[in-house]
């Protein structure tokens, strides 16, 4: 895809923006960690929730979601709609009771409400758990996303183009820390989000409209498959048959077949399905539990709760954290979560459906179903558009970029060279200790950098890379929680929820490591899943395994060790106040804050009803559904004026 003189200022104008903002805010970063890691905990709302909006706006995020959309289908997408379940958790607790914390880092909480080695211990196991293993698994597949896409639309070296967008990445991080950051984020969101509607609109009208598009949907659905029967039976025949002129017959009869399967988009029953259907065979059956609706059973049911994110996760934890106060923390993350689930994933979906019309099969394709995405892009835009949709990949991929390395830069500064190896104790001043470290930050952030560079070419598939990364953190979600709410938690437990889930989610990778070198192929990472007793472990059976295990696991090694300290706990609770089950410490705090549990359940409610109503009311009204649609924004209208009647307004700060 040639760019013109216009997409290239375009493009340039976005990079100089960018080096601009790390300039300006240079020395205001400089200053001290609280204000290259936190903003100086002065940002409102609107500013917060659009930078958690951008960072998980990642250059991957389309092309994880068309592949679920040519795969599985549409459904598939619960694999993270679900989490909205465990977001609003953090809207209505955990928002709140982070920016009452006033931590630098969510590890940093653990020597709060822990003590002792275990505490110190954990906050180091966890640094290499989320700072290293988890940031280097996600930089590494959105570094490979960009990749792809660069080679598709661009015509160049699939890593030339994403070492020039890293560097940028890297230098304007190193400049303005978090506060660029926060602030590329707003321009980022809009360039993103106008790119990828402007696309959806452009290819809608390319294949002739919606109406059109879901007719040619629908007309495939099961002519693939029933092409590839006639293929088995017509090879069936020729292995058989004895007279030669009836052989020429059949063979020519085949290549005729495989020429109209490779012109047959692949499309099935629940390409278009927002829920997969209720397969007839029996609940417990290995065929019901290898179906699509078992999947989104384990997802609505399971995951959600059980994710190692529960509590917000690390660098939605360090915006909360940033807010001005605890209502604009709760404000930003409501607005996060309506934009991440409602806005964002339509454009996609249409322009993955597009894709499926204009490119039958990508199968051969270096990239496979991921490409058709960026295909569609170069395939489309026209001058000026082609740099627009370009800089909109790029600034996605930036935004997730620079927040990765500033996050796991303050857990290596913070959780580990602050606290282990110089202490501020150490400096002759306080400002003096401050200027160090952002210095050792900005050196840690080079470093995480090139390591992620390394993983990124390793790694094939982005949504197996998601899948093995929810299984590694699986089990540890309800420790998160209850360490807010129950008193018996200790570090033993969240060690042993930690331990527990990664062993078995690594052990499930080494099975299918030695099962696939077995059989003769080459191993991917990420890639194969392991078969036991003939059931292949997709990752809704992993999560079968690796949550009671790590479940059963905690909670017998919480019972066989002693709480923490009283002195602990009572320092803990007095400091966010969260409400729960602390009797035997309540009596010794004096209250002075809401609790954050009060009214919970109606909110929580009322959240779902808002934000997937308005997801699904976009839906059906872009499936001309209008009178379901409707219906739908009624509901999520009525789940916001009840959030905002009994808790929003009331909050006091």
């Amino acid at each position: 895809m040639a760019l013109s003189f216009l997409d290239w200022s375009i493009i340039v104008a976005y990079i100089a923006f960018s080096m601009g903002v790390g300039i300006f805010f240079y020395k205001r970063a400089a200053g001290s960690t609280s204000e290259y890691f936190m903003a100086g905990r002065t940002l409102p709302w609107w500013v917060v929730g659009t930078s958690m909006v951008a960072t998980t706006f990642a250059a991957d995020t389309p092309l994880a979601v068309t592949e679920f959309v040519r795969g599985p289908g549409i459904w598939q997408n619960w694999f993270w709609w679900n989490q909205l379940l465990a977001g609003l958790l953090g809207v209505f607790l955990f928002s709140r009771l982070w920016r009452r914390a006033e931590v630098l880092t969510d590890n940093e909480l653990i020597e709060i409400r822990y003590s002792g080695k275990p505490a110190a211990g954990l906050r180091l196991f966890k640094v290499g758990f989320f700072a290293i293993m988890y940031n280097f698994i996600v930089m590494g597949w959105v570094i490979n996303a960009m990749a792809s896409i660069a080679a598709v639309m661009l015509d160049v070296d699939k890593w030339a183009a994403v070492w020039i967008c890293v560097v940028i990445a890297v230098i304007y991080s190193l400049l303005s820390g978090f506060w660029g950051v926060v602030i590329t984020d707003l321009v980022q969101f809009v360039i993103a989000m106008f790119g990828s509607i402007a696309l959806a609109i452009i290819a809608v009208n390319y294949a002739g409209g919606m109406d059109v598009i879901l007719e040619k949907l629908r007309s495939f659905t099961g002519e693939h498959a029933t092409i590839e029967a006639n293929i088995q039976q017509v090879t069936s025949q020729i292995a058989v048959a004895t007279d030669s002129l009836r052989s020429v017959e059949l063979s020519a009869s085949l290549e005729g077949l495989k020429q109209q399967l490779s012109q047959t988009p692949i499309v099935h029953e629940n390409t278009l399905s927002f829920i997969p259907p209720i397969p007839e065979a029996g609940f417990f059956t290995i065929a019901f539990w290898e179906s699509p609706f078992s999947q989104f059973l384990v997802y609505m049911t399971i995951l959600w709760w059980s994710m190692y994110n529960t509590d917000g996760g690390g660098y939605i934890i360090q915006r909360m954290g940033s807010a001005r106060d605890e209502r604009h923390a709760l404000a930003a993350t409501l607005w996060y979560q309506t934009a991440h689930y409602a806005l964002r994933v339509w454009p996609w979906i249409v322009v993955a459906l597009a894709s499926i019309v204009m490119f039958t099969d990508l199968s051969a394709h270096e990239l496979g179903t991921k490409a058709a995405y960026p295909l569609v892009m170069k395939e489309l835009l026209g001058s000026g558009m082609r740099g627009l949709l370009v800089v909109s990949f790029l600034a996605a991929f930036m935004s997730t970029i620079d927040t990765h390395l500033n996050w796991a830069a303050s857990y290596l500064i913070n959780d580990v060279y602050k606290r282990f190896f110089k202490p501020e104790s150490a400096f002759a001043n306080h400002d003096t200790a401050q200027r160090h470290y952002v210095v050792i930050s900005k050196i840690a952030t080079v470093v995480l950098m090139i390591v992620a560079a390394y993983i990124a070419m390793q790694m094939q598939s982005i949504e197996k890379a998601w899948k093995f990364m929810a299984a590694m953190g699986a089990g540890i979600g309800l420790v998160i929680i209850l360490r807010w709410f129950w008193w018996r938690i200790n570090a033993w437990s969240e060690i042993t929820a930690l331990s527990a889930s990664l062993v078995m989610a690594i052990i499930f990778e080494i099975v299918a490591y030695f099962q696939t070198i077995g059989t003769g192929l080459e191993y991917e990472l990420f890639g194969p899943d392991p078969v036991f007793f003939g059931i292949t472990m997709k990752f809704h059976l992993k999560l079968l395994i690796i949550v009671p295990v790590s479940i059963i696991s905690w909670v017998t090694v919480t019972f066989l060790t002693k709480p923490e300290s009283e002195e602990t706990l009572v320092n803990f609770y007095q400091r966010v106040q969260p409400g729960g089950w602390w009797a035997p410490i309540q009596s010794k705090v004096t209250h002075t804050l809401q609790p954050v549990s009060k009214g919970f359940l109606g909110n929580w409610v009322a959240g779902v009803a808002m934000i997937w109503g308005l997801t699904f009311a976009i839906g059906h009204m872009v499936f001309g559904n209008w009178g379901i649609g409707i219906g739908l924004f009624i509901l999520a209208l009525a789940g916001f004026a009840w959030m905002w009647k009994f808790t929003i307004s009331k909050i006091t700060v």
